[in-house]
């Protein structure tokens, strides 16, 4: 080998050692802390570290408060409060003044029916009216007959009957025409059919052109209207926390939609029958509507006892919310901790949170749950 090619080799050398250097020097990872290793267990609810010690824990604190229980529920209408609209005189809409969710007033135009019933009443009322016109002429006459002594007192009782059943199905003639919701002074073959309440149509069973009628086929209801200034709040409740709510209690109602608004309403029945494939029982709490609840909504009712109970208390942080639920971290040996599922109860100032369920006063969680499940999932 020549010197020239020895030279050139120590060279490279050299080279290839100060660049190892350079980089070495600027690696901005040098002097930090090595992030803590996470290592997979089978258990999914098990997390293994290398470090805890960049996982700090905080002891539970203890704070007395009344019992709670919170249950999820929905907006129903209050059914003593829902009044079908019905269409006595059976046949076609040809008319239609309201719509589905519509706000309607007590004794608005709602649909028109022309109906051939009206014309059979009409028909049946002024035969009435003519019969009991002429029973009244010869029972005045029979009256004079009598006082004149040119008739019997049974020919006399004879024609008073008649005019009583002349008189009686005239009142039934009439009858049937305001049943019909016909003006006998006024009838015409197509009826109105107004509001019985001031309220919201919640169900709408006719279109134009439909048939309508308590005789026809399909639903009798063209129209159901409801009465929102009391609604219910529907929940189910597990048969274990039953004998915690008593007729009469209030609860507390959080407003999904609305998470900064708060309602008080009253518990007003307790089912008598029980879900048998979940155990819950359906719970009844009704409550004046300021104008904000919607049927269908989703609300947090929670009940309180007259009683104290002791509850868990830690940092906002060491609540994990996730799918819906709420979890914390507790040691569970060497470098290992636990994800466990807690109930979360109110939020407390200064950054704390208030467990109903889960944990126990004094037990240890992590202190950020956020950043060991981060670290957990990358």
């Amino acid at each position: 080998m020549t010197r020239k090619s020895i030279f050139i080799i120590f060279l490279c050398l050299a080279l290839h050692v100060s660049l190892t250097g350079c980089k070495k020097e600027f690696n901005p990872a040098d002097g930090a802390p090595p992030s803590a290793q996470v290592v997979p267990t089978g258990d999914m609810s098990l997390v293994s570290v290398d470090k805890p010690e960049q996982f700090p824990l905080v002891a539970a604190q203890t704070l007395e408060a009344p019992a709670e229980l919170s249950v999820t529920g929905a907006v129903f209408p209050d059914v003593s409060r829902e009044i079908p609209v019905i269409s006595m005189a059976n046949g076609r809409v040809v008319d239609i003044k309201a719509r589905l969710d519509d706000y309607v007033k007590k004794g608005q135009l709602l649909i028109r029916v022309q109906s051939p019933d009206v014309a059979a009443a009409v028909d049946v009322y002024r035969k009435a009216v003519n019969d009991e016109r002429m029973t009244n002429l010869a029972y005045v006459r029979a009256k004079d007959l009598f006082a004149h002594g040119a008739i019997s007192q049974a020919m006399l009782e004879q024609a008073e009957d008649a005019e009583k059943d002349a008189q009686a199905d005239l009142a039934a003639a009439e009858q049937t025409l305001n049943t019909l919701g016909v003006n006998k002074d006024h009838p015409s073959e197509v009826v109105d059919v107004y509001s019985p309440i001031s309220g919201v149509i919640v169900t709408q069973n006719v279109t134009e052109a439909a048939a309508a009628g308590v005789s026809l086929s399909g639903t009798a209801t063209a129209f159901t209207v409801a009465d929102l200034s009391t609604v219910w709040i529907i929940c189910d409740v597990y048969e274990s926390d039953i004998s915690k709510i008593q007729l009469g209690q209030s609860a507390q109602i959080h407003i999904n939609a609305y998470p900064d608004k708060m309602l008080t309403g009253r518990v007003s029945d307790i089912g008598p029958v029980l879900d048998p494939s979940i155990r819950t029982a359906k719970i009844r709490i009704e409550l004046a509507n300021p104008g904000m609840l919607k049927l269908g909504m989703f609300v947090t009712a929670t009940f309180k006892s007259g009683t104290k109970s002791t509850y868990p208390v830690v940092p906002a942080d060491a609540v994990l919310h996730l799918h819906d639920r709420d979890w914390v971290f507790v040691p569970a040996g060497g470098k290992q901790f636990k994800r466990v599922e807690v109930t979360g109860g109110k939020t407390l100032p200064d950054n704390r949170q208030l467990l109903l369920s889960g944990i126990s006063p004094g037990q240890q969680v992590v202190s950020n749950a956020l950043l060991l499940e981060t670290a957990g999932s990358q």
